[in-house]
């Protein structure tokens, strides 16, 4: 049997920044990941750009970052593989893709993290309130692992489920979760002309919605540029009401979104000149999921601390990306945008379980209710997250202590002093 200081289960950013962060500690880390390479939703994917991750002054020039520390890496990092091209102003949202892979890659590797791809958690040996080990099925069939502690950064909290914690699935009042959402791209596409074309394509997508030709309950089309020349991102496939943890619902509505993908290209090229000689060049190899498990830890993150910019005395990142809530139902946007200078705070708590002394979770699985979590799930904040699991990991291992017991103060110094930003 296998033995670590710390298995890490997930490898998206926040799992990457949680197993960097604890590795560059002294701890000996493995990081589990299913699929074939680090990045999570962006290599698995395609969730394109990153949201705001920091704050303008009164003459909209970028007065500060506020999700940094390991995040920030992972940016420059990936920049010495291939320019990301202007980086001004909102343009700080676009990145290359393959190119911050190979800075996970890169990152993990340096920093002495061991990683085991194509490798599922499937159960949790419990017992005294602490987990003792997972069993992994890989490519050379079930393995059991021991680690003194364990970080869930699977997104879906699988690890918490696993272990017994208290979870909530999607929102309070019925169960359901953020539309699961399937993102492709097309290449070839006349960007100039398309933006001409914008507002008329809106109001077409809106009619054909109205006359029963478009399924997708969407109420209008989402697309980003900032990947490449004539490379159009569409984030605009909407599945609702199914549920991104039964087994069944997921692989429905992996054939749902693909069905939406190919409706949207038909109209796209039947009612824009902009698609005449544009071809989809990649469709994700998964649906997207905005929201599944939620841990219910120590602290319930609320939208009333999130609307407030409540401070915490036990504050491990911050955010200002607005409450960004995809309608469960069927169409609608629910948003709540957050002034320049406002912040709100995420509580070392809301990491914490009540049930497990050597788990904490890192990344959407937070503990936060419905409309909370729909602001801090972006991927910037989610690194954060992250980083601040490792380096509370390091020092519970160091002090041999619970997570729950360790001293906040040194947490919040240690992580400032490796460059995150908690004010």
């Amino acid at each position: 049997m296998r033995k670590y200081n710390l298995v890490v289960v997930g490898g998206g950013l926040s799992g990457v920044a949680a197993s960097i962060s604890a590795a560059r500690e002294g701890l000996d880390v493995l990081l589990i990941e299913r699929s074939g390479s680090l990045g999570g939703a962006i290599s698995n994917n395609l969730v394109f750009p990153f949201m705001k991750f920091w704050e303008f002054d009164k003459d909209a020039k970028i007065k500060r970052f506020i999700n940094t520390g390991i995040f920030t890496e992972i940016r420059q990092t990936a920049m010495e593989f291939e320019d990301f091209g202007d980086q001004t102003g909102w343009n700080l949202v676009n990145f290359k893709p393959e190119a911050v892979k190979r800075a996970l890659d890169k990152m993990v590797v340096d920093a002495n993290v061991q990683v085991l791809f194509h490798s599922t958690v499937f159960d949790a040996s419990v017992s005294d309130n602490t987990i003792k080990s997972v069993k992994v099925l890989t490519k050379s069939g079930v393995i059991e692992i021991c680690a003194d502690y364990f970080v869930d950064a699977s997104g879906d909290g699988d690890l918490i489920a696993l272990s017994g914690c208290e979870y909530q699935l999607g929102r309070e009042e019925d169960g359901l979760c953020q539309p699961m959402t399937t993102c492709f791209r097309m290449s070839g596409v006349d960007l100039d002309l398309l933006k001409k074309d914008y507002p008329i394509l809106q109001e077409k997508y809106k009619q054909a919605r109205a006359n029963g030709d478009i399924k997708n309950p969407r109420e209008n089309i989402l697309t980003m540029t900032g990947i490449g020349d004539g490379i159009l991102h569409l984030n605009t496939t909407r599945v609702i009401k199914l549920n991104p943890t039964d087994a069944f619902d997921l692989s429905k509505a992996e054939i749902i979104a693909r069905e939406q993908v190919y409706e949207m290209v038909k109209f796209l090229k039947a009612n824009s000149c902009a698609f005449n000689n544009a071809t989809v060049i990649s469709v994700a190899d998964e649906i997207g999921v905005r929201e599944s498990r939620k841990l219910k830890g120590l602290h319930l993150l609320t939208a009333k601390e999130i609307i407030s910019c409540h401070k915490f005395d036990d504050v491990i990142a911050i955010g200002n990306y607005e409450i960004d809530i995809h309608n469960p139902s069927g169409s609608g946007t629910e948003l709540h945008y957050f002034k320049e200078g406002e912040n709100y705070q995420i509580p070392y708590r809301s990491l914490l379980p009540k049930e497990i002394g050597n788990l904490i979770v890192a990344g959407r699985c937070l503990s936060a209710e419905h409309k909370a979590h729909a602001a801090v799930r972006i991927m910037p904040i989610c690194a954060c997250m992250g980083q601040a699991a490792g380096t509370a990991v390091a020092i519970a291992k160091k002090d041999d202590k619970k997570l729950r017991d360790i001293d906040v103060k040194t947490l919040q110094k240690r992580l400032i002093e490796n460059g995150a930003t908690l004010d």
